[in-house]
């Protein structure tokens, strides 16, 4: 096979998504499993400076691992969308499997890239701003809090999302009776979810998402409700 034919770049937009999204989750469950927990319990002046010296650098890798992943995640999707048309499409098992899958990928890029970086800017420059004197930036810390919470939001979504789209390829579901039924399902839940991302208090965050164990609890329990919901609504 010639890379320069279009089954060869396909292979190489696959190899672009596995390698950019294994960078991306690979540093948001870094970000959520090692480094939050860490935090929490290190001494200020140590987090001060791993603030101001690693966290830019680790969000670097971050946010372009989901860029690169959300692009060629989608040409590959628009790939096979294209030649099969969207009926054909929607009446495989994979064409609802990645949908979905896609779906939730591409709210988390959005949370990385309008959520977690927006406010760890400002988290990161008053680290910065403090360690030279200066005035604390006043809302630094809901600042903070608000990315975190978007980061726990795309802990819970990455299990499901990785799963589904998983199953596009390796696990064959049921196509719904009613896909209208099934698409409204889909914005319900995933809705519900990114609002509290996105304006939640911080009780709503405290149960589950201030855990790691409860983000991941609620990651499996969401994964299965998307596959009951495939087993109840198929044909």
């Amino acid at each position: 096979m010639a890379l320069m034919s279009m089954e060869g770049w396909l292979f190489l937009l696959r190899w672009i998504h596995f390698l950019a999204g294994i960078t991306w989750i690979g540093l948001l469950y870094y970000f959520n499993f090692v480094q939050t927990p860490f935090f929490a319990e290190t001494d200020p002046p140590v987090r001060s400076g791993a603030v101001q010296k690693l966290v830019p650098r680790a969000l670097w890798w971050f946010r372009w691992g989901a860029m690169f992943t959300f692009l060629a995640g989608w040409l590959i999707y628009l790939h096979k969308l294209g030649p099969a048309g969207w009926s054909n499409f929607f009446n495989t098992s994979y064409g609802w499997t990645i949908t979905l899958g896609g779906i939730l990928g591409t709210i988390m890029w959005a949370n990385v890239w309008f959520v977690i970086w927006p406010n760890q800017k400002v988290v990161i420059a008053n680290a910065v701003q403090t360690a030279q004197g200066g005035q604390a930036i006043p809302d630094a810390a809901a600042r903070g809090r608000r990315a975190a919470l978007a980061s726990r939001t795309n802990v819970v979504f990455s299990i499901p999302m990785l799963f589904y789209m998983a199953a596009a390829s390796h696990f064959t579901l049921g196509v719904p009776a009613s896909g209208a039924a099934m698409a409204w399902i889909w914005v319900v839940i995933i809705a519900a979810i990114e609002v509290n991302a996105l304006v939640g208090s911080k009780g709503a965050a405290k149960k589950p998402l201030d855990t790691v164990s409860g983000a991941l609890w609620s990651g499996f329990v969401l994964s299965a409700i998307f596959y009951l919901l495939f087993e109840l609504l198929k044909k």
